[in-house]
């Protein structure tokens, strides 16, 4: 689909981003990307839809296994559980893994054109960071220089 990664940032036009930088900026983008995304896919949604989408990304076992056997009760052999397993290198009984599975079938049933919002919103994003990327690298530019003590004002005369 889409990485969070030093060609993200070339592509963009951060890719000279200081080292130390580069992390921090990319986690707020991927907070950010994971915010909108969600309101964008709530909306349309039954509340009860919602409340069940919760439970599962905070990993309600019960939940899980009851819409497991609902919707996916051969998950094991069902091939984005596979890829996800070997993804995460985890054992098939493993909660963190069936979690990710149901969310992202969840999402398959729920909203089906999820791919296609998660596309559109980080399209979305990258317009704004390319539109204010000089702003970008010059806030940055700038508290590094606090930090350094390299920005001194001049004293003020009265």
């Amino acid at each position: 689909m889409f990485q969070l990664d030093d060609k993200f940032l070339q592509d963009i036009g951060l890719g000279g981003l200081p080292d130390d930088q580069k992390r921090a900026f990319l986690q707020h983008i991927y907070e950010e990307l994971e915010l909108r995304v969600g309101t964008r896919l709530s909306e349309g949604l039954s509340d009860q839809q919602l409340e069940e989408f919760e439970k599962i990304i905070d990993r309600d076992q019960g939940v899980i296994e009851n819409w497991l056997n609902e919707h996916v009760q051969d998950y094991t052999n069902d091939e984005v559980f596979k890829r996800m397993q070997a993804a995460l290198k985890l054992e098939p009984t493993d909660p963190v893994l069936k979690a990710e599975f149901v969310a992202t079938k969840w999402l398959e049933v729920n909203r089906p054109d999820y791919r296609d919002v998660v596309k559109a919103v980080l399209d979305e994003l990258k317009g704004e960071i390319m539109a204010n990327k000089d702003a970008i690298l010059g806030g940055i530019a700038q508290n590094e220089a606090d930090a350094q003590g390299g920005s001194q004002q001049p004293p003020v005369s009265s």
